[in-house]
């Protein structure tokens, strides 16, 4: 085989190699941009669920509706408020009725959760209190140190950015 022939082909198969890795690229970039999102957390407000500097992995809200999946009790969600992004577990749904005193009851169900922190009513809330069509009642697990739906009100679905459905520690690192 000639030079010339021969450079040609490995010219050739280093263009292949670069469009590949564009690809690849460009397929990446839509995927982290589109379908899940990577953020680290802020606060303790749901410690010791999610701690300060964790990486949460969220499945995005919009994905999860074109899929059919509604957010469901006990789930980790990202929310934001006023363009701050918040990290809280989803108490109740559309029509629930929350009570809050001792404890946590959903439609006359105590909700436990494993919660090591005492819950307090506060915010603006008064309860009992039936969470309205479109949005969720969340709550962090951290209760006496955390904001969330006692104090902002229930949150609009629109302002759920997604649930979170994995953590990746980066304490110590």
């Amino acid at each position: 085989m000639s030079r010339k022939p021969r450079n040609r082909s490995i010219g050739w198969g280093y263009f292949q190699l670069l469009i590949r890795i564009i690809t690849i690229a460009v397929i990446c970039w839509l995927i982290f941009n589109y379908v899940f999102l990577i953020t680290r957390c802020h606060g303790q407000g749901m410690f010791p669920a999610v701690k300060d500097g964790d990486l949460c992995v969220i499945f995005r809200n919009g994905i999860s509706t074109m899929l059919r999946q509604k957010l469901s009790q006990d789930d980790v969600i990202a929310y934001k408020v006023d363009g701050r992004r918040y990290f809280g577990r989803v108490i109740a749904a559309a029509g629930d009725i929350v009570m809050l005193g001792d404890s946590v009851t959903v439609n006359g169900t105590p909700q436990s959760n494993e919660i090591l922190f005492p819950t307090e009513a506060g915010g603006k809330l008064d309860y009992p209190y039936e969470v309205p069509e479109g949005t969720v009642f969340v709550m962090g697990d951290y209760r006496t140190n955390t904001v969330d739906s006692r104090d902002f009100g229930p949150i609009p679905l629109e302002d759920v950015e997604g649930k979170v459905i994995t953590l990746l520690r980066r304490r110590g690192i």
